[in-house]
């Protein structure tokens, strides 16, 4: 009998017709609304593999009812919607995407950046109501991006990419990392500093960690208020890095310029989120890695890493921790 597996969102058809060929497909055929709970543990109870999104909460309730699972092929770098160390006692797989976005999230990264700096969504919206009148010299301005100093928080390899943006036009680049990475600060000429020098020296904060327990609220009111007050914090990470009620006090009493979140603590975010109610916060609804390709890539990498564990042969890209 041929392998099940159950996917928990509408895939590009080529990556259907690729997992069908060996495999028995069951699908949430939803490309909008997320599978409903009760049926994500109605079908892993028959599935030999899952591949799931991000927002799919695959906690130890759903693996307990997982009776023929071997692998958990989450379609995103993150994976903190899975109970690894649960899955690790059953001997599931878990597996991610990394790689394959990279360039795609540095680039959303600097277009928020520059967004938020030049105030264009609050700019296009005063057009597009009819509210611009006679121009006037200070009328929608920003904050100088060329030359500026870029604080990146998590050297991996996104924020590898968004060096090679920041060089481009001129930026200062100082990193904070967990362990410090010589050989890249020759490289791409950046300079270490400690996160407390780093939130009082930069203009732009770029927040590109790994999400865990250990980083939940890195960000609260003690880091934000050593930031400078014309300062730019930008999140493109995860939501929970950041203490959200912090970030909304800091941002409405002035005490830091501006904010650029594609992600939120919970999402999706709800519209009467203080955040969303202030015209110094850019907003997105998480689409760090929403170009066609990457998306594809991303669906196709982790078809595969389903394909291979099935197949008795190693994941491609498992989970360490």
């Amino acid at each position: 009998m041929r392998p099940t597996i159950y996917i928990t969102r509408l895939l590009p058809k080529d990556v259907i017709d690729k997992l069908s060929i060996d495999l028995n497909v069951r699908m949430w055929e939803e490309e909008e609304i997320p599978v409903p709970r009760e049926i994500l543990l109605r079908e892993i109870k028959n599935a030999d593999g899952l591949l799931c999104l991000l927002t799919d909460m695959v906690d130890e309730e759903v693996i307990n009812e997982a009776t023929r699972l071997k692998i958990i092929s989450n379609m995103a770098v993150g994976f903190n919607n899975i109970d690894i160390h649960s899955a690790q006692k059953k001997g599931i797989i878990v597996t991610n995407t990394p790689g394959v976005l990279t360039e795609t999230t540095a680039d959303l990264t600097f277009a928020l950046l520059m967004a938020t700096a030049r105030r264009l969504i609050d700019a296009s919206d005063c057009l597009r109501k009819g509210e611009w009148g006679a121009w006037s010299p200070m009328q929608h301005t920003g904050q100088e991006v060329y030359g500026a100093t870029l604080g990146i928080v998590g050297l991996g390899r996104i924020g590898e990419a968004l060096v090679k943006w920041a060089k481009g036009f001129n930026m200062n680049v100082l990193y904070y990392n967990r362990t410090q990475k010589f050989y890249k600060e020759r490289e791409l000429e950046i300079h270490f500093t400690k996160l407390r020098d780093l939130l009082k020296q930069a203009d732009f904060v770029c927040l590109l960690l790994p999400f865990s327990h250990e980083v939940y609220h890195f960000i609260g009111k003690e880091e934000l208020s050593l930031m400078k007050s014309n300062a730019i914090l930008i999140n493109t990470a995860r939501g929970g890095i950041v203490d959200e009620d912090a970030l909304f006090d800091a941002l409405k009493k002035g005490k830091i310029w501006a904010a650029g979140l594609d992600v939120f603590e919970e999402e999706p975010v709800s519209s009467d989120h203080p955040l969303l109610s202030l015209p110094n916060v850019v907003t997105l609804p998480h689409i760090g890695s929403a170009s066609v390709q990457t998306r594809i890539n991303m669906a196709k990498l982790a078809a595969d890493n389903i394909l291979n564990v099935l197949s008795e042969k190693k994941p491609i890209t498992p989970v360490k921790l």
